[in-house]
C-alpha cells in the first residue's frame, strides 16, 4: 500500500497527460481542456514531491 501512495503524485500526472493527449489527437481542443490538462498535471507534480518527503522507505 506505501508503494502505491509513493506513485500517486505520479499517476495523477500521467491521467493529466491523457487529458491533454486524447483531445490533441482528436483536434477537438479548446481552453477548458488545456487548463484542466494543466492543473491536474501541476497537481500530480507537487503531489509527487510533497508525498514523498513525507513517506519514508
Amino acid at each position: 500500500m506505501k508503494q502505491l501512495i509513493k506513485y500517486l503524485g505520479v499517476i495523477v500526472l500521467l491521467v493529466g497527460v491523457v487529458i491533454l493527449a486524447i483531445p490533441t489527437a482528436q483536434g477537438s481542443l479548446n481552453n477548458g481542456i488545456l487548463t484542466a490538462g494543466l492543473v491536474t498535471i501541476v497537481i500530480g507534480y507537487l503531489g509527487h514531491i510533497f508525498i514523498n518527503k513525507r513517506i519514508e522507505d
